[in-house]
């Protein structure tokens, strides 16, 4: 299961938005820095308003979402990719995983320290990102080292990776992350495949904002500086996404039931925290999307790459499905639902055959056919 490091600055918001995320209590979220220190773990399940329009429709007994693994990793300070704080533990956990959830804090709060004595979520953004690369920048330099030999010899692959590195050394040089690099296809998938850099996993910015400011920011983020500034940030600097959140409010939601969370919420005056939004985009950014099986066991919902053939979804529910896959029988969730039966799908020409080579989309509705 491909994992989501949480990560910032301590007394950030990391640890309850863990719990938020995770609707659990396994975090210590606490008024001290460190007070995460070995990493928490908890699945998330990834939410999915098409699973429950599908059980009515064939009558599931069950419904079964989506998932992705979370990870509240340490607070980062500065130093830390030469050692301070828990920076070598740090680092070592956020190089496992697949993606990176940065927790801005974007609040002002006199009880909850911040570990600067100021809030100014820029300045924070940018202590992580050094650290981030001033930990690869080292990393590329040992690895340079440790292929030159190899390449002056006549091996083609080390010379590859000296060029890269090479390449890659004044683009961190000049505080850029490996991820903003001019790399070409090749140099892309070299990059991924042996280098493990810290600064090329994907990003997404969570911008942790007070409870009472939610639902004013999630309507005009941009009339908030702080949220704005991080937006900015965001897109200019990484070409990726910044989600307005409350982790908070989701947090002490975390014992509710749907119906209770859902009146707590609009006795607030908004209809999510930000944490939905926030899942979801996640799991957009590691390059994930869902198509869907139903019938009166169960609805669910599974969890296969963009891009990905019919077959190789098939082999997502066994392998035998993708071995002996003779074809898929599809229609899309929205024409299912304005038709109302597969029949009727089936009259209008939205259920199809679909062969090998069929790219899945979201949102597929499937049965497979296959024989072993």
């Amino acid at each position: 299961m491909l994992q989501a490091g949480i990560v910032g600055l301590p007394n950030v918001g990391k640890s309850t938005l863990f719990n938020a995320v995770t609707r659990t209590r396994k975090a210590e979220a606490a008024n001290y820095p460190f007070c995460t220190i070995d990493p928490n773990l908890g699945i998330v399940t990834v939410p999915d308003e098409r699973l429950a329009v599908l059980s009515k429709l064939s009558g599931s007994k069950k419904l079964i979402p989506a998932a992705i693994e979370f990870v509240d990793i340490a607070g980062l300070v500065e130093g830390a990719s030469a050692g301070a704080g828990l920076g070598n533990k740090f680092l070592a956990t956020i190089r496992e995983v697949d993606a990176i959830v940065q927790v801005v804090r974007c609040f002002e709060n006199d009880d909850i320290i911040h570990e600067l004595g100021s809030v100014n979520p820029l300045r924070d953004i940018e202590i992580i990102n050094s650290e981030l690369i001033l930990a690869d920048l080292a990393t590329l330099e040992k690895r340079k080292d440790s292929r030159v030999k190899k390449a002056k010899g006549g091996d083609k692959e080390a010379q590859k990776e000296v060029d890269l590195a090479e390449k890659l050394i004044p683009h961190l040089d000049q505080g850029n992350p490996a991820i903003t690099a001019d790399l070409n296809d090749d140099e892309k998938k070299l990059l991924m495949k042996e280098f493990f850099l810290l600064s090329a996993k994907r990003t997404i910015f969570a911008c942790n904002v007070a409870e009472d400011d939610l639902g004013a920011a999630q309507a005009d983020p941009d009339s908030f500086p702080m949220v704005k500034a991080v937006r900015d940030y965001a897109a200019s600097a990484f070409g990726a996404e910044a989600i307005v959140i409350s982790a908070r409010i989701e947090e002490e939601m975390i014992d509710l039931d749907p119906a209770e969370a859902t009146e707590f919420l609009s006795d607030m005056g908004i209809q999510d925290s930000g944490v939905s939004a926030l899942i979801k985009s996640v799991y957009n950014l590691l390059g994930l999307q869902t198509y869907l099986t139903t019938g009166e066991q169960e609805t669910r919902a599974w969890t296969i790459y963009a891009g990905d053939k019919a077959p190789q979804a098939a082999g997502v529910i066994h392998g035998d499905f993708e071995r002996g896959f003779i074809a898929a029988e599809i229609v899309h969730f929205d024409d299912l639902v304005e038709l109302g039966s597969n029949a009727k799908a089936r009259e209008a020409g939205k259920l199809r055959i679909e062969g090998k080579e069929y790219v899945m989309r979201d949102g597929d509705v499937v049965e497979f056919r296959f024989n072993v």
